[in-house]
């Protein structure tokens, strides 16, 4: 396996290995994190525009599945792009196709300017991380960036803690209905295109790499070429996305006010939950994984929690604080490892590429899992009269999360063999 280079590949050592690094981290976390409140500002405003619009649960499904649909086709395009002409000047230019969107989403009317606003936003959105987390790399080498990957995340879920709690701290936008949250998604997202900018200068200044930048498309070959380790954390990552992110982000607090009879205010406190024992758990756990390894066997004990945490709310009466423990515990693990370990088994001229390949089948997923979850609400009148309704979602998304349980056990197989004859895993 090819690693990305050592201390001395990313700008000089006394760069690349002193303070300077996370200042960058830093600027990348604050743009990626702006980015992660404008993706879950919708997930307060679902009852309102239930209520003072109409939208039907498939129509609220739509707005968070059309953000997905871009990157289908663009992801992998992106991540070659990001290969050839530099992670920062994408992060620019993505992170400013964010902004646009959220402010079109803001604007409002029709209806088809809030999906062309949220489809604008995720063509940039899934690309800006794609960028950030190569940036990630670059600077902190794979073998390295477990903790700043995690840090990463753990500070992008702060963004997503504050949407779900915004009716608590911003209750007066709420009053004035559905509109004026989004419009401080909006000014949100001008900050994380502010970092962004910011990082793009910097790195301007300081980034040298000691990798030979991918010629033309060549990235696009690494598609035949990636052992089958890649393949299980790909199916994984499509799998475990395709199941959290439509639940959590779109539909988890219209269900917890339906099912579990939550007012909207403590809904959004339950849900944000799961984001924020992240904050805290997450780099904690990316620092394990880069000191102990075993990054398969965590893999597979953060993916087991997932379907356990549907297979909760949809047979049994338990308190929805036990799967909101077990689904906070599961995203803590699984994203705190399951990049870092990719760069890992990529070389890291070809990662960009690598990550657009993920995220292109992860927007698949989520645009899929989106639009069908939202269509079983609507086919079984889901709501606070017939909270049942919600049922045929709940076990979609259950059966989805234990196909990627399958995916890491069989990846915590094959690492498990391999390590007998080398002495760590994630090795080709």
């Amino acid at each position: 396996m090819s690693t990305p280079p050592g201390p001395g590949g990313v700008g000089g050592p006394g760069v690349r290995n002193g303070w300077f690094k996370w200042l960058i981290l830093a600027l990348i976390s604050v743009a990626i994190a702006g980015n992660y409140y404008a993706y879950d500002a919708l997930a307060p405003v679902a009852g309102l525009l239930h209520a003072q619009r109409g939208f039907s649960q498939s129509r609220i499904g739509l707005l968070n599945a059309v953000t997905s649909l871009p990157n289908i086709v663009l992801s992998l395009a992106g991540g070659v792009l990001i290969d050839r002409f530099g992670a920062s000047r994408a992060a620019v230019a993505t992170a400013a196709c964010c902004c646009a969107g959220t402010m079109l989403t803001a604007a409002g009317g029709p209806f088809e300017v809030m999906v062309f606003g949220r489809f604008l936003f995720g063509f940039g959105q899934e690309t800006l991380l794609i960028a950030l987390l190569a940036g990630v790399a670059q600077w902190f080498g794979a073998e390295r960036a477990a903790l700043a990957m995690s840090l990463l995340f753990s500070l992008a879920r702060v963004g997503s803690y504050l949407a779900d709690i915004s009716p608590r701290w911003a209750p007066g936008l709420y009053a004035g209905g559905w509109q004026p949250p989004l419009w401080l998604a909006a000014g949100v997202t001008g900050l994380s295109l502010a970092a962004a900018l910011a990082y793009w200068a910097l790195d301007g200044r300081h980034h040298r790499t000691s990798a030979e930048p991918e010629s033309g498309w060549g990235g696009l070959a690494l598609i035949g070429g990636l052992g089958r380790s890649f393949w299980y954390i790909l199916a994984l990552n499509v799998l475990f996305a395709s199941v959290f992110f439509p639940f959590r982000s779109t539909f988890a607090i219209v269900f917890l006010q339906d099912a579990k009879h939550l007012s909207l205010a403590d809904a959004g406190q339950v849900n944000s939950w799961v984001f924020f024992a992240a904050i805290f758990a997450t780099p904690i756990l990316g620092r394990i994984a880069d000191q102990f390894g075993h990054r398969a066997m965590m893999l597979t004990l953060g993916a087991a929690l997932m379907p356990l945490t549907f297979i909760t709310l949809a047979a049994t009466d338990w308190s929805f604080w036990i799967s909101t423990a077990m689904m906070g515990v599961s995203f803590s693990v699984v994203p705190a490892v399951i990049w870092p370990a990719t760069a890992m088994l990529v070389e890291p001229r070809r990662l960009g590429a690598a990550f657009g390949l993920i995220n292109a089948l992860q927007s698949l997923g989520l645009a899929l899992c989106n639009v069908a979850a939202g269509w079983l609400d609507d086919a079984g009148h889901a709501g606070p009269q017939h909270p049942d309704g919600y049922q045929p979602m709940l076990w979609l998304f259950a059966g989805l999360a234990t196909l990627g349980f399958v995916a890491a056990a069989l990846l915590w197989a094959r690492e498990s063999r391999k390590e007998k004859y080398v002495s760590t895993d994630f090795t080709d």
